[in-house]
Formats: C-alpha cells, sequence, structure tokens
C-alpha cells in the first residue's frame, strides 16, 4: 500500500513523539491522528512509565487527546510501532478506518484485528523506527519486557 501525504505527515508527528517519550525515560513510541485533509488532530506518547498507567500506550494516550469526536470514521491512526490488542482494539472500536505503522519488526500487535475490521494497515518499516525500538529494547531490556507483559522472576 502506497503512503499518502497525510500518512507522511502524521508518521512524523508520532516519531517526534516516540524520541519525546525517550527523551523523558519512557518507552519510545509514538503516534498521531490526522484528518482527511492530512491535518494533525491529536498526539500521543508512551506515558506508561511516567505516568506509572499501564494503560497510557501512546495510541491509547493519542486517542485520549483527541477528546470527544464524531469523525473517527474519517481519522488515519499512525504508531511508530505496530499496535497492541489493548490499542487495535480501542482503533477497531472507534472505527478508525486507515492505521500506519511504522514498524513491526521489534513487534507484531493485532494487525490482524485491524485488518479484520476492515481498516486498511500500512506498514511502512520506517529506518528511524526500526532503530529507535532495536536500540531501546538493547539497552533497556527488562523495561520493554515489563511493557510487552514478560512475567518477571517474581511471577
Amino acid at each position: 500500500m502506497q503512503m499518502t501525504e497525510g500518512d507522511r505527515v502524521a508518521l512524523e508527528a508520532a516519531y517526534e513523539q516516540a524520541v519525546k517519550s525517550l527523551g523523558e525515560g519512557g518507552i519510545p513510541i509514538g503516534a498521531a491522528l490526522v484528518d482527511a485533509a492530512g491535518v494533525v488532530v491529536a498526539r500521543g506518547h508512551n506515558l506508561r512509565v511516567q505516568s506509572g498507567d499501564p494503560t497510557a500506550h501512546a495510541e491509547m494516550v493519542c486517542i485520549r487527546n483527541a477528546g470527544r469526536r464524531r469523525d473517527w470514521h474519517r481519522l488515519t491512526l499512525a504508531s511508530t510501532l505496530s499496535p497492541c490488542a489493548m490499542c487495535s482494539g480501542t482503533a477497531v472500536l472507534h472505527r478508525i478506518p486507515r492505521v500506519v505503522i511504522g514498524e513491526n519488526r521489534t513487534f507484531r500487535g493485532r494487525e490482524d484485528w485491524l485488518r479484520g475490521s476492515g481498516a486498511e494497515v500500512v506498514v511502512v518499516d520506517d529506518p528511524r523506527c526500526v532503530a529507535l525500538m532495536e536500540r531501546f529494547i538493547r539497552e533497556r531490556a527488562e523495561l520493554w519486557e515489563e511493557d510487552i507483559g514478560v512475567p518477571g522472576d517474581e511471577a
């Protein structure tokens, strides 16, 4: 699938959010929503570490930041990383028709749910997104495993 100019704008905004999260000591994942004209209507980054909220994934924060809307079915959601089950389910619930994924090499979320709901899924395989996550996983493996639900020694 071809990226549109709106997809590029959304992924760039998402990437900036991922870098922001890393700078705050968090998980470097970002998300953005754009409208049909390619205008960013909301941004968010993973705040799970910063806030202590296990549901504060980038996509969830972005959707919360979008507020109450009636045009979800006209928006595109971009995420620097393949959305997990919670985030994919939220996109499906809101009938977001297009999801742009920066990369899915380091983590493959529930892209099948998105496609199964009729959403168009565009996997970009953006080298910046891949490099950011690979470096983070290498340097902060324990925090990454906590984020994706790998049981620790105490389990």
